[in-house]
């Protein structure tokens, strides 16, 4: 299979990579940091291609996509990783705008050429992590929790804009709740789930073709929750 991850350096991203290295998959990586790729490529040198960009930057993205797609001649799997947040309970915009060019600009930039090049194959499976995140509005983290909700939202758009067409392209939409990442940030966190046991959880769901999947699935309840419960109890949470 060829798998295009965005967002393989690091994280869930970083995991899900070796994961599929491991087995019989030829995988394009696109990531910022170039030593990183770097010490990914040395370690599945006959595994991967890789191509550096930061996918806030859409020139730099739209070449590093189209570069590996030429390379792999075709994308079966496409896993959108890449994304950001902080903590910003003061309201800085200096915090917010990262977030929001990350998560939103360049984020839709991927979705867009990845979701036109499947079209163009005919087929193919479209995946993005978003998170639990984005079910609610949080203060502690206003643009990350808003911009997940744009994610999911965008998702959905995209899944019944396949099915419209036919469904000859898979949309996933992965909502992990805390994981043991650098994205893990605050005080009094809990359920944090090792990223090992998060991309096991992801590569079934995406083995299943699931429209959505919470991990891991300990979070599907909390969900739940979050979605039904009333604002006038949600705030005091």
């Amino acid at each position: 299979m060829n798998i295009v991850i965005i967002g393989a350096t690091s994280g869930i991203g970083k995991t899900l990579f070796e994961k599929y290295a491991n087995a019989d998959n030829r995988i394009g990586i696109v990531g910022r940091r170039t030593n990183l790729l770097g010490e990914l490529l040395q370690k599945y040198p006959s595994k991967a291609v890789a191509a550096k960009a930061d996918i806030t930057n859409i020139e730099e993205t739209d070449q590093a996509i189209n570069a590996l797609y030429k390379e792999l001649g075709h994308i079966d799997l496409a896993i959108l990783c890449s994304g950001t947040g902080d903590i910003n309970a003061t309201l800085d915009y200096a915090i917010e705008r990262p977030t929001i060019d990350t998560n939103v600009v360049g984020w839709t930039f991927v979705v867009n050429t990845i979701y036109h090049i499947l079209e163009q194959q005919g087929y193919g499976h479209l995946v993005a992590i978003t998170s639990v995140g984005g079910l609610r509005g949080e203060p502690m983290a206003p643009a990350y929790s808003a911009t997940k909700a744009y994610q999911i939202n965008y998702m959905e758009s995209l899944r019944k804009k396949a099915f419209k067409s036919g469904g000859h392209i898979i949309v996933t939409d992965i909502r992990p709740g805390l994981v043991d990442t650098a994205m893990a940030k605050g005080e009094g966190l809990f359920w944090v789930m090792p990223a090992e046991k998060v991309a096991g959880q992801i590569i079934a769901a995406i083995r299943k073709k699931k429209s959505k999947a919470y991990v891991t699935k300990r979070w599907h309840i909390l969900a739940v929750i979050y979605k039904i419960i009333p604002y006038c109890l949600y705030k005091r949470i």
